[in-house]
């Protein structure tokens, strides 16, 4: 007898999601167990009797989403299987039809990688302490039995939707783009879900009204083995084709969508990338103004944004009377903040945007659209337009191999106190903030976090200017290193 064994789900079961390698871990065999696991531990406890699921461009999607659609169903699970769709495409079915959701995507990862993000109604999120704990732990149950918990009810059904234009609707009725001046716009979809997302959104896929905007494509076409670049706008290298396109066309503006087109990076007429921080800035402004014009007291409005993004985005949400909120790196923290405190928006330094108008979850293509959207109501490019958030000098995040995570925190520490007065806070790791004295003493502040994952320092240095964080960021990372081997 061939005794099949199953893979260690622990190994690929993350904090927020699955991503793993197909078919050695993630095969059709164990999305089925993830989604008969997914109907006990969360759909039907939870009082759900339904859920959709959709999937990306990858070879495997199609058969991995069906397997879990089965397993979902095989535990009296209706489920609708909403087909190719984004990231936030799946969070919008979720949202709208207020059903649990899973979407087959791993995101930028090399072809031979897929993953699930799981969802509860309304876009809840699902995390390892919110659930996928025991999701994986009774697949894993079931895989390694051979068999998973008897179900003596009847079997869900498994039908098919298309909600492509409902998606490209709802973003429209959110951000209107009919009105403002003609714009020709590069997007670099990257082989990813954007080549399926754009030409409905802001095209006429869907069969929606033609908009202003004259789209030049870049990698349309949906291939989820990447030929053409890794589908994460987060490393500049893949970049460097749509920064070229964009001069070369004389375009207003460029968009670079991840694999999954749940983030969007920007670039202005001249080639130059706008900054995430910048890019929330601008929204942040344009969400707390809507909701003035909606009778709501500016003073009252709270915009969420984490600590390593530009310090100029909670200077921005104040000018404009509004409360920054700042919190921890990550998603599942980013989200918390925001339902918390009902926050209109959210913006992370990796490009990933959240809209309280979508359910809390985040959304590249209606951070684009604002952007689009705040281009078309001015006569200035782009550049001239962000250059108002762009106020300080940011390195950027450093990884640094460490033995010492304290020891070297140590080490910046002294020399931080050398450099005069500083204030500390450990919302996330630690973060330095020297205020200065104008010209002579500039402003600067610094933040090194461990990795949960690995031996890593990461550091974020921002200043006044390009000098100062220079400065300080060979001095904090020759502390850091000091001794280490890199």
């Amino acid at each position: 007898m061939n005794v099949v064994t199953a893979p260690a789900l622990n190994d690929f079961i993350k904090a927020y999601d699955v991503r793993g390698l197909v078919p050695d871990q993630l095969s059709p065999r164990v999305a089925r167990e993830l989604g008969a696991a997914f109907a006990q531990v969360v759909v039907r406890p939870e009082g759900a009797n339904a859920i959709v699921v959709g999937h990306d461009m990858r070879p495997s999607s199609p058969e991995l989403s069906r397997a879990f659609a089965d397993g979902a169903a095989a535990y009296g699970v209706d489920v609708t299987l909403i087909g190719l769709c984004s990231t936030d495409g799946l969070y919008f079915a979720s949202g709208a039809l207020d059903l649990p959701g899973a979407m087959f995507t791993a995101s930028h990862n090399p072809a031979q990688y897929n993953g699930i993000k799981l969802c509860r109604a309304g876009v809840r999120p699902v995390s390892l302490e919110t659930g996928l704990a025991e999701i994986r732990d009774l697949a894993q149950w079931a895989l390694d039995r051979g068999q998973g918990v008897p179900f003596d009810g009847p079997a869900g059904s498994v039908t098919e939707r298309e909600m492509l234009r409902e998606y490209a609707e709802f973003l429209r009725g959110l951000v209107d783009l009919s009105g403002g001046r003609p714009l020709k716009v590069v997007v670099d979809a990257g082989n990813g879900m954007g080549g399926h997302t754009v030409p409905a959104v802001l095209g006429t896929d869907a069969g929606l009204a033609q908009l202003p905007l004259d789209i030049v494509p870049l990698y349309f076409e949906l291939d989820g083995t990447f030929p053409n670049h890794e589908a994460n706008p987060l490393e500049p290298a893949n970049l460097v084709d749509l920064q070229q396109a964009v001069v070369e066309h004389g375009a207003d503006i460029g968009l670079a969508f991840d694999g999954d087109a749940d983030r969007c990076f920007v670039i202005d007429e001249r080639g130059q990338p706008v900054t995430p921080s910048a890019v929330t800035a601008l929204v942040a402004e344009r969400e707390i103004a809507k909701e003035v014009a909606r009778g709501a007291a500016a003073a009252d409005v709270k915009v969420v944004a984490n600590l390593i993004s530009s310090r100029a985005v909670g200077e921005v949400i104040a000018e404009n009377g509004a409360q920054p909120v700042r919190t921890r790196v990550g998603h599942s923290f980013i989200k918390a903040q925001m339902a918390e405190h009902d926050a209109v928006f959210g913006g992370e330094h990796s490009a990933h945007y959240y809209f309280r108008d979508f359910w809390f979850a985040d959304t590249g293509m209606l951070a684009a659209m604002h952007v689009l959207a705040a281009l078309g109501e001015r006569d200035a490019p782009l550049s001239q337009l962000v250059a108002a958030y762009a106020r300080y000098e940011a390195s950027g995040e450093i990884n640094s191999t460490v033995s010492d995570a304290a020891a070297a925190t140590g080490r910046v520490r002294t020399w931080v106190a050398s450099q005069g007065e500083f204030t500390e806070d450990a919302l996330d790791g630690v973060t330095f903030v020297h205020e200065g004295a104008g010209e002579s003493d500039p402003m600067w502040w610094l933040n090194l976090r461990a990795s949960n994952t690995e031996p890593l320092l990461r550091l974020n240095v921002e200043a006044a200017d390009t000098a100062t964080m220079e400065r300080v960021r060979d001095a904090a990372l020759a502390a850091v290193r000091e001794g280490e081997a890199q």
